[in-house]
């Protein structure tokens, strides 16, 4: 009798289990399905709309060599750490520590100075006896610049660099500033999602960057790239890699007048140049400010991550700097910073001289891209750009050219409020994966035509690197805009 009901007892925990792998199969079947037709969709859009011709480009400023190196391997945790904390700059072990810890809890990137070249020296050292470690070109405008000749464009960029480090550039791209003895040197800190470092643990894969620049930040080769715009008029003017600037010890006004030689040659440019400015990591509200008042307004386009966003929503909103934002915001509270942001702009922009009308906002985040353009301005194929912009991030993260569905998760919900006051329900359709509306501003009394575009990210799983994510998918993005 027990023998019986401990045979029935058995087969039903055994028909359980089967039960069981077989809904859990079907629920990967599904969700592969459900992948793969978001990739086939974004594909599609991708490659829907193919260059005809080779548009001109020039990118400014600087260049650098980025060594990368595991956080766990480089940074060891010790009681000695104590209290997370920011600093503006870093001068101490215990500071970068201190500061490393600050981000690594929300997963938030940053960029800092380190004023200690010889503790600089001996940490990129440190990284570079690691097997693991290794070094490749850096500096925001060298991959924005190396992205855009990938996609087929006629690249110029400025930058000062050594012979060395020249020739590892592709000989298509134009390279105009003069050479260097030393190259300046990024140390590229990198931590995977879920990551654990003493008592914290990563909520995304990101980095912390150090450097210790000599020439990245007082933009060495300006005056040659100036010389180049007089008798060049490219498609596209990019302005990026400013936020070498932040903390260093400038004599005083000397960064302004480097400011004022950029916002120049800005402004010097034919109205037939679109101009776009990608934004950074931000730790001093003194450069922040003067960008605001220097650079952004004379800018057609603006690229920024969930964290720049909202330093750069505070700055101009609250008149404050926000260090560490939301690392996975919602849709409906990023497309409410980037409705204030452009009418803030807006507004501001007509009491400026010789300021253009910001026609384009880019903001890339972990889940999603989200693009903003007016309806009628130069920039065309949103959706498409937003589709490309989408597919970059996950095949930059991943080191591949080829989407692994294994390698690939979607963290997006299944369908986004437009707002969070009063927005409108949209439902994720993976067949058709970019969701796209118009919709009225009204700034001053002037009714303004927008359009939203909105594409999902298929996160890389399997972070291979972080560090330029943002700079290859703000050029993707720009690639089929121009």
């Amino acid at each position: 009798m027990g023998y019986n009901r401990g045979l029935k007892f058995g087969t039903v925990f055994t028909i359980l289990i089967v039960l069981v792998a077989i809904y859990y199969r079907s629920s990967e079947d599904i969700l592969q399905k459900r992948l793969q037709a978001l990739i086939y969709g974004l594909e599609k859009l991708e490659n829907k709309h193919v260059m005809t011709s080779r548009p001109t480009v020039a990118i400014g400023y600087g260049m650098c060599t980025d060594v990368y190196v595991n956080a766990k391997e480089l940074l060891n945790y010790s009681e000695q750490v104590g209290r997370p904390q920011h600093f503006n700059e870093i001068n101490t072990e215990l500071e970068l520590l201190k500061s490393f810890a600050y981000y690594f809890r929300h997963g938030a990137a940053a960029e800092r100075y380190m004023a200690n070249r010889t503790l600089f020296d001996e940490l990129v050292a440190k990284a570079r006896s690691f097997p693991s470690s290794y070094s490749t070109i850096g500096g925001n405008a060298a991959i924005m610049a190396l992205r855009f000749a990938r996609e087929g464009c006629d690249v110029t960029l400025a930058a000062k660099l050594t012979r060395s480090l020249h020739q590892m550039m592709p000989q298509v791209i134009n390279i105009v500033g003069g050479e260097l003895k030393r190259d300046d040197i990024h140390l590229v800190i990198e931590y995977k999602h879920g990551d654990v470092w003493g008592p914290y643990s990563s909520a995304r894969a990101n980095r912390y960057i150090i450097h210790n620049d000599v020439n990245n930040p007082k933009i060495s080769s300006l005056d040659a790239f100036d010389k180049l715009l007089s008798t060049y008029q490219p498609n596209l003017l990019v302005i990026s890699g400013l936020q070498m600037m932040d903390n260093y010890p400038f004599p005083n006004g000397d960064r302004e007048k480097l400011l004022y030689k950029v916002k120049r040659q800005m402004i010097n440019q034919s109205v037939s140049t679109k101009i776009h400015f990608e934004m950074a990591s931000f730790a001093e509200d003194k450069l922040l400010f003067e960008l605001c008042n220097s650079i952004i307004p004379f800018a057609d386009s603006i690229g920024m991550n969930e964290q720049e966003i909202a330093n750069l929503y505070n700055a101009m909103y609250y008149g404050n700097i926000s260090l560490v934002a939301n690392s996975t915001p919602r849709i409906a509270t990023v497309l409410d910073q980037m409705r204030t942001l452009f009418k803030l702009l807006r507004i501001r922009n007509k009491t400026i001289n010789n300021s253009r009308e910001v026609t384009r906002m880019h903001v890339h985040t972990l889940a999603y891209q989200a693009i903003l353009t007016v309806k009628g301005s130069m920039w065309k194929n949103t959706m498409a750009a937003a589709a490309k912009a989408s597919l970059t991030a996950h095949r930059h993260v991943c080191a591949t050219s080829h989407i692994d569905i294994k390698k690939a998760a979607l963290i997006l919900d299944d369908s986004f409020s437009t707002s969070l006051v009063d927005g409108t329900r949209i439902a994720l359709n993976t067949d058709k994966p970019v969701s796209c509306w118009e919709e009225i501003l009204k700034i001053e009394n002037k009714d303004i035509s927008i359009q939203v575009c909105v594409a999902p990210v298929l996160v890389c799983t399997e972070a291979a690197q972080t560090a330029g994510g943002g700079d290859n998918i703000s050029s993707a993005g720009l690639v089929l805009q121009i």
